[in-house]
C-alpha cells in the first residue's frame, strides 16, 4: 500500500465512462522494462457514481440520528438539566446538519478508482490521502457487495481481497452494471494471470 502525502491532490481525471475499462498504457508513455507497466503512484481516472452522494447522505443521516434523538429526548424529559441540554442540543443538531451536508460531497470529490491488467487502484481520504494498489497476481477474491441502501440507488461495491494485512481494496459507490462488469473482467484477468495469490 502507498500513501499520498497530506494535502496532495490527484491530477484531474476524465469523466467516468459508460462501462469500466481495463486501460492500456497512455499514448506517449515510456514502455516499462519487460513489456509490462510498473505499479506505482498514478492519477486514477474514475470517480464513483454521482448517486453515491445520495447513498452517503442517507448513511450520514442514519449515523447522526441516534445522537440527535438521545440529546433531544434528554432535553424533553429532564427539566432540571435543560439549562445545559439546550445549548448541547443546538450544538449537536448543528454538527449533524453540517456532517450530513458536507461529508458525502467531500467523499465524492476525493475518491478515485481504476483497474488495469496489472492492478486495481483506489485513492480516498481528505486530510490523509490513502492510495492503494492490489497487483492482479496477488488477488485472491473479487466480491460484489450490495447493501440495502445501496440497492435503493442502484449502486454496488467491489471488494478486491489480497493477503495484505491492510485488508481489501474497496471500490465503493459504483453503478450496479459497472460493478458487475468490473468484477467479471477482474476475475477473468486473475484467472489468466500467473501468480501466487499471496
Amino acid at each position: 500500500m502507498s500513501r499520498l502525502s497530506p494535502g496532495a491532490e490527484p491530477a484531474p481525471v476524465q469523466p467516468l465512462p459508460a462501462q469500466p475499462e481495463l486501460v492500456e498504457p497512455r499514448p506517449g508513455a515510456p514502455a516499462p522494462v519487460g513489456g509490462s507497466r510498473s505499479i506505482g503512484l498514478r492519477s486514477l481516472r474514475h470517480r464513483v457514481d454521482r448517486r453515491a452522494v445520495r447513498w452517503w447522505t442517507v448513511r450520514a443521516v442514519l449515523a447522526m440520528a441516534p445522537l440527535v434523538a438521545a440529546v433531544a429526548t434528554g432535553h424533553a424529559v429532564l427539566d432540571a438539566a435543560r439549562s445545559w441540554l439546550t445549548p448541547l442540543l443546538v450544538a449537536v443538531v448543528a454538527i449533524a446538519l453540517a456532517y450530513v451536508a458536507v461529508v458525502p460531497s467531500l467523499r465524492y470529490a476525493v475518491y478515485r478508482w481504476e483497474t488495469t491488467p496489472e492492478a486495481v487502484y483506489a485513492v480516498s481520504g481528505w486530510f490523509v490521502r490513502e492510495w492503494r494498489a492490489a497487483p492482479v497476481s496477488r488477488i485472491q477474491t473479487v466480491d460484489t457487495v450490495r447493501g440495502p441502501v445501496q440497492r435503493l440507488f442502484g449502486l454496488a461495491t467491489v471488494s478486491v481481497t489480497t493477503a495484505s494485512a491492510h485488508g481489501p481494496v474497496v471500490l465503493v459507490g459504483l453503478d450496479l452494471d459497472v460493478a458487475d462488469e468490473t468484477a467479471r473482467r477482474l476475475t477473468e484477468i486473475v484467472q489468466r494471470t500467473r501468480g501466487d495469490a499471496t
